[in-house]
């Protein structure tokens, strides 16, 4: 009991951080060419899809499968885009916002039958989308400024043609160069997290910001990061069930985040350019690096952080 209260303590705390902030206004020595061009040509065409009958549990297997943050929801016949489940949405449904009744109401906190719903339960059915004759500028601009991870792509039928991500614009990007350094576009101070915090206190916080990701700090040391794809991928790669004696919810969320955060601790330094940055992220396949100074974190640098400084926002 002591434990988890000085867990929870330090998870709902902001890490304090020491740096050069306040620098005025930068002068960017490259920007990107405001290309007119389709978006198609940066897309992603061979969009993986599936239907609304579709179980939970059997979307979210997909999205670990395809390491996909997003998945849409066609119809299987006209593939006309009906919604689009995140992974956003499933971490509102292990407990962190709305979509958490259907576990604990619908189904009396039987996770295993409201993971076998339909995923019409938990998608979004209002999403932002663009046509195949958008320019790259306008995916951009709606990346930016909605902060999003990607946008649908549907002709004027509604019917799903493509997908473009951050990761797209970021391999868009690879040949830009900038005078900009990490530190200037980092996101600090940061919510950290501590390792023997439950999941549920995760699920919290990230729908409560709005984060993706989460540092795990201990002693003001980076143990590592949780992110919303290594929660589900504790879905979809079966691992939860492991955990699951009676069925009832609480038994995975009480689990330690420690327990689920998956990979090498990947890091960069604030003077490191973020060109270069960017080139590692892109080369690791990762979303975000965290920023370490004299063995101390203190920020973090995401894709969406490198997408609106090479865009010049």
């Amino acid at each position: 009991m002591n434990q988890n209260g000085r867990t929870n303590k330090q998870g709902d705390k902001l890490l304090k951080m020491p740096g050069k902030f306040d620098r005025g206004p930068v002068e960017f020595e490259s920007r990107i060419v405001e290309q007119q061009g389709q978006v198609m040509g940066i897309a992603t065409r061979d969009v993986i899809a599936v239907a609304q009958t579709a179980t939970i549990i059997n979307a979210v297997e997909t999205m670990t499968t395809c390491g996909f943050r997003r998945l849409p929801i066609v119809d299987p016949g006209t593939r006309k885009m009906r919604g689009i489940v995140t992974a956003s949405d499933i971490i509102s449904l292990m407990g962190g916002g709305d979509r958490y009744s259907l576990v604990t109401v619908k189904n009396e906190g039987n996770l295993i039958a409201a993971l076998n719903e339909s995923v019409r339960e938990v998608m979004s059915q209002q999403f932002i989308s663009l046509t195949p004759m958008a320019s790259i500028q306008d995916a951009i601009n709606l990346i930016v400024e909605k902060k999003i991870g990607g946008v649908p792509i549907l002709d004027d039928q509604g019917v799903l043609q493509g997908i473009v991500t951050e990761r797209d614009l970021m391999r868009l990007f690879e040949t830009e160069r900038s005078m900009l350094t990490v530190e200037e576009i980092m996101s600090s101070p940061l919510r950290v997290i501590g390792p023997d915090s439950p999941i549920s206190a995760v699920t919290r916080e990230m729908v409560k910001h709005t984060f993706r990701r989460l540092p795990v700090v201990s002693d003001e040391v980076l143990f590592g990061i949780i992110t919303s794809t290594d929660i589900v991928k504790y879905l979809g790669t079966g691992r939860v069930f492991d955990q699951l004696v009676t069925g009832d919810v609480s038994e995975v969320m009480a689990l330690p985040v420690r327990d689920l955060m998956s990979g090498d601790l990947i890091t960069t330094t604030p003077n490191t350019g973020i060109t270069q940055a960017s080139k590692e992220m892109l080369d690791k396949g990762i979303g975000a690096l965290p920023v370490i100074e004299n063995s101390r974190l203190i920020g973090l640098v995401t894709e969406f952080d490198l997408v609106k400084a090479f865009a010049g926002r």
